[in-house]
């Protein structure tokens, strides 16, 4: 095995000089490389200048704690959350000029709270039937939610419901309180 070795080495020694010339322009090729990629350095003095003086105001001292107050956004503290009923003529579901007045008012609210849901429930008098007051109270209240939305009032703002007679403000048998009861009243849900 020892032959073998020798042999072995002695072909690498011989390859080794015929390709000495090719062995020695490789190294070559990295010191060159290797000293190309040295950087000099050249220092620089700097001349140091004054620095400008700056005279600043004495800060002004830290205000004491006070907590903060809770706010109300300005639409809502500008315009306070209150809404009408709106009434009605006898056998009518046609908005009085009255009526109008009331849910221009009631537009302006709702608009400055747009978050805010009503329910607008439509009320008769005693007179006429459960099944005729039902219907005139659900014309009554959608009467009044067409115009809101009419001003500008957002849809969803708005629901509506029918009571009819079932439910009286004023429970006696007379003129006034039968007028009292032909409305439409809004509830905040």
């Amino acid at each position: 095995m020892s032959h073998f070795f020798k042999q072995t080495s002695n072909s690498l020694m011989a390859f080794a000089l015929k390709s000495g010339t090719l062995f020695v322009v490789i190294i070559s090729l990295l010191v060159l490389a290797g000293c190309s990629g040295s950087k000099k350095t050249v220092q620089t003095q700097a001349i140091e200048e004054p620095a400008p003086t700056v005279t600043r105001a004495p800060e002004p001292a830290a205000p004491a704690y006070q907590p903060k107050e809770e706010t109300k956004p300005a639409a809502e503290s500008a315009v306070p959350f209150v809404l009408q009923n709106v009434y009605f003529d006898f056998d009518r579901y046609e908005l009085t000029t009255a009526a109008l007045q009331t849910l221009a008012d009631n537009a302006r609210v709702l608009k400055a709270y747009p978050d805010a849901r009503v329910m607008i429930e439509g009320h008769c008098d005693e007179r006429g039937t459960v099944e005729y007051n039902l219907a005139l109270g659900d014309k009554r209240a959608k009467a009044a939610k067409d115009y809101l939305i009419s001003l500008g009032v957002n849809p969803s703002q708005i629901s509506t419901i029918s009571y009819g007679k079932e439910r009286p403000v004023d429970t006696r048998s007379a003129e006034e309180a039968w007028a009292r009861n032909r409305r439409a009243e809004f509830a905040r849900r």
